[in-house]
């Protein structure tokens, strides 16, 4: 299977070596020259705790010269969404699939405004990986990874089904599932409760247990985010902010991808987390006061940082 991997960050160069070693024909597509030419050059190195390889495969700055592609996975930060669609769009012509395994809400409706959305697979993982510098990366952590049709029909089903068996063989514990839809929101939760408050605070994740003020914090963004699930209809699981909770405590050394951007002074995921929740409850009718700060308060952080820059 030819696969091209569109975004070849930590998480895409990690799943194009794991997929290239598994015996799949990969392709990196990253608009980063310096990784691009390190992979070229020496290959990709994937560090783990307990050893170190090197993976061989192609990675390309313009994807205009290649061949036609099975698959395409979007891997880039949510605000990219579109043009990584239309790089998909070109590599995988008029029968192949596209699938984004990209962090937040929304990623699937916009690949869907430039391809077929029966093409369209969306999944989440929970597969951890590192950028150590060009054309190295740290494997942090391995984790299931879930996906699914954006449209159910037999054929998006087929391929999920096909691309479930593909990963898992690949060393991706991958399954898959007909509704992908409360998958997504499972996670959204989850960022919704993290990400933005250790960004605004510059704590790990596991700090945020602490204090019952910020877990209060966190149970109100996330209680929010579930109404607006549930005036969507989505099957939310019990106890969900719990699960949040353990979530933090399990990732506790880590900082948030969110807290990575802010402080490496990076666009962040902003509108596709938080911000999503309250674009989708402002046109439901749901007050999502907590939600709304959060955003506005990271809105008003990036935007001085990347003016200053």
């Amino acid at each position: 299977m030819k696969i091209a991997i569109v975004g070849a960050g930590a998480m895409g160069s990690l799943f194009g070596g794991l997929l290239q070693e598994g015996g799949m024909d990969v392709y990196l597509v990253d608009i980063n020259k310096e990784h691009v030419d390190a992979i070229n050059t020496n290959g990709l190195t994937i560090k783990e705790e307990k050893r170190s390889r090197v993976v061989r495969l192609k990675a390309v700055t313009d994807p205009a010269g290649l061949e036609q592609m099975d698959l395409a996975i979007i891997f880039v930060k949510s605000y990219a969404t579109t043009a990584a669609s239309m790089t998909a769009a070109t590599l995988i012509g008029d029968t192949g699939f596209v699938l984004t395994l990209q962090n937040g809400m929304g990623n699937a409706e916009k690949i869907a405004q430039h391809i077929q959305a029966e093409r369209v697979l969306a999944g989440t993982t929970s597969q951890g990986a590192t950028f150590l510098a060009p054309g190295q990366i740290f494997h942090a952590g391995k984790g299931p990874t879930t996906i699914g049709p954006w449209v159910e029909t037999s054929r998006g089903k087929a391929w999920a089904e096909q691309l479930a068996t593909d990963f898992t063989s690949c060393g991706i514990d991958t399954q898959q599932v007909r509704n992908i839809r409360p998958v997504l929101w499972k996670k959204l939760f989850i960022n919704v409760g993290i990400n933005a408050i250790t960004a605004l605070t510059g704590i790990k994740n596991g700090e945020l247990l602490d204090l019952e003020v910020t877990r209060e914090l966190i149970r109100a963004a996330v209680e929010e985010a579930i109404k607006v699930a549930e005036a969507l209809e989505i099957p939310v699981p019990e106890d969900m902010v719990q699960s949040v909770f353990q979530v933090a405590e399990a990732t506790g050394k880590n900082r948030s991808s969110m807290g990575q951007d802010v402080d490496n002074r990076r666009p962040t995921e902003i509108q596709a987390i938080n911000g999503f929740v309250v674009s989708e409850a402002q046109r439901l009718g749901v007050k999502t006061p907590v939600n709304q700060t959060l955003t506005a308060l990271i809105q008003t952080l990036e935007h001085h940082y990347l003016q200053a820059s």
